[in-house]
């Protein structure tokens, strides 16, 4: 099974594509970003953001797509422009793959690392560790979104879907 896992952002969203096979073992397929320019409209931003997860799709046909969910703190006003661009790969993933997976970031943790309250850093290693790679991947983007690809592959039956009737 394929599994396109996704950071959210407006200036960058991470995607991680990876394959499960036997054994639940995972092969790595590609990993980076869809960077958007800060000076352009939110809204030029936002059809960037669109065409390429449609690019990303088209290209890899995932059986699922795993995005993880915005988790705000200080500043609402950034989380309101993530959480449209989220609303649009949201929406992107399900028109074109129709099955989507949402995950916290404690599930993610949980999943990756065996606890939920991991730093970035322990999170990391065990991407690199569980995916072979030779280094973290990065930027760090990229590293969380095959986080939440790697926390679908393990624990896909417990994410929140989404399905539209």
């Amino acid at each position: 099974m394929v599994i396109l896992g996704i950071d959210p952002g407006l200036e960058r969203v991470g995607y991680g594509v990876i394959e499960t096979g036997r054994g639940n073992q995972c092969t790595l397929l590609d990993y980076g970003i869809i960077k958007t320019p800060a000076h352009h409209p939110t809204v030029e931003r936002l059809v960037m953001i669109e065409k390429g997860v449609e690019q990303l799709l088209t290209k890899y046909q995932p059986q699922a797509v795993a995005i993880e969910e915005l988790f705000f703190t200080k500043n609402i006003t950034t989380g309101i422009v993530v959480a449209e661009a989220r609303g649009v790969i949201m929406v992107t993933a399900q028109k074109l793959c129709g099955q989507l997976f949402e995950y916290t970031p404690n599930q993610i943790k949980q999943a990756i690392t065996g606890w939920g309250g991991a730093e970035k850093q322990q999170i990391q290693q065990m991407v690199k560790f569980l995916l072979k790679m030779p280094t973290i991947p990065k930027p760090d983007d990229a590293a969380d979104a095959l986080a939440v690809a790697l926390t679908h592959a393990q624990t896909g039956a417990f994410g929140n879907m989404f399905r539209i009737q």
